[in-house]
């Protein structure tokens, strides 16, 4: 499942991004997370499974979702506290949820 984390600028999404992998390799989960900002999301949702949208882009969500839907790709707007998950559990756990509740594409054959 590739999975897209969105900020403003690309750059705190990076450490979001490099955190979920890290969590979803000691899980044993083929997921893969990586960074992008608000401006290349057009480019890169079709090719996605899921956004995380970062919590200071609340104001986007409806649009991002509107962006994404016609791709099939759900959107999940992170924790105010998503940027002080360090080891990236947490956010590992809220994607788990996206899978279960089908906001998330998802091959049925990968673990979740």
């Amino acid at each position: 499942m590739r999975i897209l984390v969105v900020c403003g600028a690309g750059a705190s999404s990076t450490f979001v991004a490099q955190r979920i992998n890290g969590a979803a390799r000691a899980q044993g989960l083929a997921w893969l997370a990586v960074a992008t900002n608000e401006v290349s999301l057009a480019d890169e949702i079709a090719s996605s499974d899921l956004v995380l949208l970062g919590p200071h882009l609340a104001p986007h969500l409806d649009r991002i979702t509107e962006l994404a839907a016609p791709h099939g790709v759900g959107v999940v707007l992170m924790d105010a506290d998503a940027f002080a998950d360090v080891d990236g559990t947490r956010m590992l756990a809220r994607i788990g949820t996206a899978v279960q509740d089908g906001t998330a594409r998802h091959d049925p054959g990968e673990p979740h």
